[in-house]
């Protein structure tokens, strides 16, 4: 099968495409023939070795952290059949054209190929953090990256939950922060005046999706380090701050991200190929939506 490997850490040059074996899946687990795969900032983070401390590969290696596809064979006890669609997280790198996985759920008819992809990572995430912040109906929640792609998913979870939502987000983008239900703030300079004058009563927690250097000033419009979380600024570890990473990858979160609804904003789509310039607008910070790979 065709698969982007790399051999190294790197820039996007060492991102080839390579002939690796099919996989062949084992006790609980699926191969799936991937549709579309998502393209996260950690794969870029990976590549460049910025997590090689934490998250070391050994070479050569498929990044790719999340897919839907269609069930190609199926290994004991994996509860699919054949042609099932499914999405979810994998267990081999999905930047290639089959992958094996166990922590997977039936694609729901409603969501496209590409939008079932860019579920998983994102999704779980905002779930988890809105979790260990303990957000509670009635509380105001500050959010760093309101209209990112986690940012988004915590936007729409939390104010269903009966949260207030401030979101911050850049110029071009509070319209869309508005419409998904928060109270939209610019942010830059002067944000935390921004923030005070439209929660005077002040705020219970604050979820950073962004890692823009807000951290300081989180703690400063917070009054205390208790509710304060990032997922995005490591900055927290000299801060004494919690920085949130991993977490529950099951079939059971799945449908939960699929039973709320929640929805993303797809941005661009590419080819397997292509996946160098797939990074490299991914790095920017300033895609206009969830890039992913469509095979």
């Amino acid at each position: 099968m065709r698969a982007i490997t790399i051999t190294e850490y790197g820039d996007t040059d060492v991102l080839k495409s390579a002939g690796v074996p099919v996989p062949v899946p084992g006790t609980g687990q699926v191969r799936v023939a991937v549709k579309a795969a998502g393209v996260n900032p950690i794969d870029w983070k990976i590549r460049t070795g910025a997590m090689a401390e934490v998250l070391p590969v050994e070479f050569p290696h498929i990044l790719g952290l999340e897919f839907a596809g269609v069930v190609d064979a199926v290994g004991e006890g994996a509860g699919f059949a054949v042609g099932d669609e499914v999405f979810g997280w994998p267990d081999t790198g999905t930047y290639a054209e089959y992958a094996l996985a166990s922590a997977v759920a039936r694609k729901p008819a409603g969501l496209s190929w590409a939008e079932a992809a860019a579920l998983p990572v994102a999704g779980e995430t905002a779930l988890r953090v809105l979790g260990e912040l303990e957000v509670k109906p009635g509380e105001t929640l500050v959010l760093h990256g309101a209209s990112g792609q986690v940012g988004r998913v915590a936007t729409q979870a939390a104010v269903a939950l009966g949260a207030t939502v401030i979101g911050l987000a850049g110029a071009s983008s509070l319209d869309e922060v508005k419409a998904l239900g928060a109270v939209p703030v610019e942010y830059g300079d002067g944000w935390v005046s921004r923030v005070r004058s439209v929660a005077p009563d002040g705020v219970d927690a604050v979820f950073d999706a962004a890692g823009f250097g807000v951290l300081s000033d989180s703690v400063e419009l917070l009054g205390s380090t208790d509710r304060l979380i990032t997922i995005a600024d490591p900055a927290a570890y000299a801060q004494g701050l919690k920085f949130s990473a991993g977490g529950e990858q099951t079939p059971a979160v799945l449908e939960d991200l699929v039973s709320r609804g929640l929805k993303l904003k797809l941005g661009s789509a590419y080819a397997l190929a292509d996946v160098a310039e797939a990074h490299r607008e991914s790095a920017t910070g300033h895609a206009s939506g969830k890039i992913t790979l469509t095979f």
